[in-house]
């Protein structure tokens, strides 16, 4: 999922090659085949929009960074009709053309909000974007982002934790991150932004079936170990911490 350059950026930049074959110039392609390519998704993106996403269908909703459309693709399936998506990768955004997926624009992200008059939006999400900005192109996106949400409007975020014992895997696993995030100091840039209200949430597995059930246990108890080792360390039992690779956050305004 490719995100926007602040504008201050030459267009020689690292970011203009890469993200021109971000889908393809990989080990292993982002999406392959028909819309069953998506299952895997699923459990996963199902639960989000189950758990996050207003009750009302038609809430109004931005997808940025929305790569080839997996959440489009599902959050139009569960009902909601004002739902766009926008990705700076041509390649993305031709995947999701291929796939049927409706709704998938290619844009830059600042311009997209620009665009957008001011508490318009119900729901924000930014799924494995945050990380590909530097800290003076992030706080733009955040102002963005606020003025366009509506009061009680939710920001939901995706990005890698680097709370977690292998938060490398993913702050590493892509020449054009930045930085990565851990619930303390996501909250910081939230809450000194002006957001209400800042909840995080592990990628704990989704129990969809017997092997994922089986997955769950030993996440729990590999987890499980890991919070009675920083117990140790720190002396508090009741330690908040985050231990998935990456995490979740939602933000209300």
């Amino acid at each position: 999922m490719s995100p926007t350059s602040s504008g201050s950026v030459p267009s020689s930049d690292y970011r203009a090659r890469i993200y021109e074959y971000y889908a393809s110039a990989r080990h292993e392609a982002l999406v392959c085949g028909d819309r069953g390519a998506l299952a895997s998704r699923a459990p996963y993106v199902r639960a989000m929009i189950r758990r996050h996403f207003p009750r009302d269908r038609g809430a109004v909703i931005m997808d940025l960074g929305c790569g080839h459309g997996t959440i489009v693709h599902f959050a139009r399936e569960a009902g909601y009709r004002n739902v766009v998506g926008i990705d700076r990768s041509p390649e993305q955004v031709a995947e999701a053309r291929r796939l049927g997926i409706e709704g998938v624009e290619q844009g830059d992200l600042m311009e997209s909000l620009a665009a957008r008059p001011a508490c318009s939006v119900d729901v924000v999400l930014t799924f494995d974007v945050i990380e590909h900005l530097t800290r003076g192109e992030l706080l733009p996106l955040v102002d963005g982002v606020h003025r366009v949400l509506r009061d009680g409007g939710r920001w939901i975020i995706h990005a890698p934790n680097a709370e977690s014992p292998f938060f490398g895997r993913i702050r590493y696993g892509d020449v054009t991150h930045e930085q990565a995030f851990t619930r303390t100091s996501i909250g910081q840039l939230l809450f000194s932004s002006g957001f209400r209200t800042v909840a995080c949430f592990e990628d704990a597995p989704i129990v969809h079936g017997v092997a994922s059930a089986a997955r769950f246990a030993i996440w729990y108890v590999i987890r499980g170990a890991l919070r009675l080792y920083l117990a140790a360390e720190t002396g508090r039992l009741r330690e908040p911490a985050i231990f998935s690779q990456n995490f979740l956050t939602v933000a209300e305004k």
